[in-house]
C-alpha cells in the first residue's frame, strides 16, 4: 500500500476531529461545561458519543484479531462489552445521574461521607484510565506503522497531541460532539470494506479452509478454558460500570430518565457495531491465517483488503479502515483523558490553579504519562490489555456502585477495604502480565484472568467490613439514598414536589 493513502487518511480524520471539536470550544465557558457539558446533552447525541468513546482499539482491531487466533471463545468479548451496558441500565445509570456528582470520587464522597474513600477512588480512576490509555496509544502506533511504515511511537504521539488539543480547548462539550461523529465514522469504516470483502469471498466460491478446525469452532477448548471464560464474562459484564470514562457520561444527561434512554440507545448501537469484527476475524482465518504464526493478529482488519482485493480498491479500503481505527483511538483516548483529568484537577491540581486551568494542565499531564507508560510496557494483545483494565474496574468501582446505590449498610471503612483488596490484587495481576510474567498452570491462568477471584473478594470485603463496623454508617445515608432513588419530580433541596416534571 502506498504510504500516501495512509497519511491522507490519518490527517483527514485528525483534522475532522479537531474541526468538529471546535464547535464545542465556542460554547464551553464554565467549569460545568468542561466537566459534564453543563448536564445538557440529549439522549441521542449522548448515545452516539458514548458508543464512539467505548468502541476503542480493542473493539476496532483487537476483537477481530482474537477471533482470528482463538475462535468462538473470544466472542464473549463483544458480548460482554455490550451486555455490560444492560447492567448499567438496570442498576446504575439513573441513580448515578441523580447523585449530581461530577466524577466517581465525587460519588464516593457523597455516598460514604469520607475523604479517605474519595482519595482511594481518585487513585483508582487514575490507574484504570492509564491502563486503558496504553492499548489505545499502542494501537495507534500499530495502525500508523501498518499504513505508512512509520515507527510505532509516531502514531501514539499523534493521537496524544490531537486528544490534548481537543480536551484542553473545550472539555466535555468538545469531545461529546467529536465522539458522536467518530462512532458513525467507525461504523462506516468497518461496514463498507466488509461488504466488498464478503462479495469477493462469495465470488471465490465461499472458501471455508481454516474455519473447520476443532480448536477454533468448538468452545471451551484448551487448558483452564472454563475458568478463563467465566472470568472474562465477570470482567466484561461488571467492568463496564466501573470505567471512569463511561460512568462520567451519565452525568452529562439532563436527568435519570434521559440516562436510561441513552443506555438503551447505546445497546442498539454497540450491537450493530460488534457484528462486524466477527466478520473480519472469520475472513482472516480464510485469507490471513499466517498472521497467527507471526503474532500480528491485531493487524488482520488492516491487511484483509489488500490480500483479498489488491490494487487501488484494496489501498483505498485499507485507508478507510485506518481512518476508522484512528477515530477509535482518538474517541476513547479523549474520554479517558477527560475523566482522569477531571479527578486529577479536582483533587490535586486545583490547589494551585483555578478550575478550567487545572483541568487543562491535568489533561496534558495524563496524556504525557500514558505515552511514557506505553513506551515502557511490553507487547501485549490490544484486546487483552483492555480486558485487564476491565478486570480492575470490575474489582473496584463495580462493587462500590452496586453496594453504594442499593445497600444502605455500606460504610466508608468497608468500601475502602474492598477497593484496596480488589484493586490491589487485580493490579498485581495486570502488572505481572504487562511486564511479561507468564507462569505455567493455574498461576498463569489466574494472572491472565483475575476477575473471577478478585471481584467476589472485593464484594465480600466490602460487605464484611461494613458489617463489622455497622455503627459507622454515614450520618446522612438516609437522605443520600432518597436522592439516589427518588424521581426527579421531587425537589430534594426544597422538599417540594413538581408534578410538571417527568418521572423515571
Amino acid at each position: 500500500m502506498s504510504p500516501a493513502y495512509g497519511i491522507t487518511a490519518v490527517v483527514l480524520v485528525s483534522v475532522a476531529t479537531l474541526l468538529v471539536g471546535a464547535i464545542g470550544l465556542r460554547i464551553s465557558r464554565t467549569t460545568s461545561d468542561f466537566y459534564v457539558a453543563s448536564r445538557a446533552i440529549g439522549p441521542s447525541l449522548n448515545a452516539s458519543a458514548i458508543s464512539g468513546e467505548y468502541l476503542s482499539a480493542a473493539s476496532f482491531l483487537g476483537v477481530a484479531g482474537l477471533i482470528l487466533a482463538r475462535g468462538v471463545d473470544t466472542l464473549w468479548y463483544p458480548v460482554g462489552w455490550t451486555a455490560g451496558y444492560l447492567l448499567l441500565l438496570l442498576f446504575v445509570a439513573a441513580p448515578l445521574r441523580r447523585s449530581r456528582a461530577y466524577t466517581l470520587p465525587d460519588f464516593a464522597e457523597l455516598r460514604l461521607e469520607s475523604q479517605p474513600a474519595r482519595r482511594v477512588a481518585s487513585a483508582l480512576v487514575g490507574l484504570i484510565g492509564l491502563l486503558y490509555l496504553i492499548p489505545q496509544f499502542r494501537g495507534a502506533g500499530l495502525t500508523l506503522s501498518a499504513l505508512t511504515g512509520a515507527p510505532t511511537w509516531v502514531g501514539a504521539v499523534i493521537v496524544a497531541g490531537v486528544v490534548v488539543a481537543n480536551v484542553v480547548s473545550g472539555g466535555m462539550r468538545s469531545i461529546t460532539i467529536a465522539q458522536a461523529f467518530q462512532y458513525w465514522l467507525k461504523l462506516v469504516a468497518l461496514l463498507l470494506p466488509a461488504m466488498f470483502l464478503l462479495r469477493a469471498w462469495h465470488h471465490d466460491g465461499g472458501p471455508t479452509h481454516g474455519l473447520h478446525l476443532s480448536d477454533w469452532v468448538e468452545p471451551l477448548q484448551g487448558h483452564y478454558a472454563l475458568y478463563l471464560t467465566y472470568s472474562l464474562i465477570v470482567a466484561t459484564f461488571l467492568g463496564t460500570m466501573g470505567l471512569p470514562h463511561v460512568v462520567v457520561r451519565f452525568y452529562t444527561n439532563r436527568d435519570g430518565r434521559a440516562a436510561r434512554r441513552t443506555t438503551v440507545s447505546v445497546l442498539a448501537l454497540l450491537s450493530a457495531f460488534y457484528l462486524l469484527p466477527t466478520v473480519y476475524g472469520a475472513l482472516g482465518r480464510v485469507y490471513a491465517s499466517d498472521l497467527i504464526r507471526s503474532g500480528r493478529t491485531d493487524s488482520v482488519v488492516l491487511e484483509l483488503p489488500h490480500r483479498v482485493l489488491g490494487g487501488t480498491a484494496g489501498d483505498l479500503l485499507t485507508a478507510l479502515l485506518g481512518a476508522g481505527a484512528f477515530a477509535a483511538f482518538l474517541s476513547t483516548s479523549s474520554g479517558l483523558v477527560v475523566s482522569v483529568s477531571g479527578v486529577l484537577s479536582q483533587d490535586l491540581v486545583n490547589r494551585w490553579f483555578d478550575g478550567v486551568r487545572a483541568f487543562r494542565l491535568s489533561g496534558v499531564a495524563v496524556a504525557a504519562a500514558a505515552l511514557v507508560l506505553t513506551a515502557l510496557s511490553s507487547g501485549l494483545a490490544v484486546a487483552h490489555a483492555v480486558e485487564l483494565a476491565f478486570a480492575v474496574a470490575a474489582s473496584t468501582f463495580s462493587p462500590l456502585l452496586l453496594l453504594g446505590i442499593w445497600w444502605r449498610g455500606l460504610t466508608a471503612r468497608g468500601a475502602i477495604a474492598g477497593l484496596v483488596v480488589g484493586g490491589g490484587l487485580s493490579t498485581v495481576a495486570v502488572l505481572a502480565v504487562m511486564v511479561g510474567a507468564n507462569p505455567i498452570g493455574w498461576p498463569g491462568a489466574l494472572l491472565s484472568q483475575p476477575a473471577l477471584i478478585t471481584v467476589p473478594l472485593a464484594f465480600g470485603t466490602m460487605v464484611l467490613g461494613s458489617k463489622l463496623g455497622r455503627r459507622d454508617l454515614p450520618v446522612h445515608v438516609a437522605s443520600t439514598m432518597v436522592r439516589l432513588h427518588a424521581p426527579e419530580a421531587v425537589d430534594l433541596d426544597r422538599g417540594t414536589f413538581h408534578p410538571d416534571r417527568r418521572t423515571v
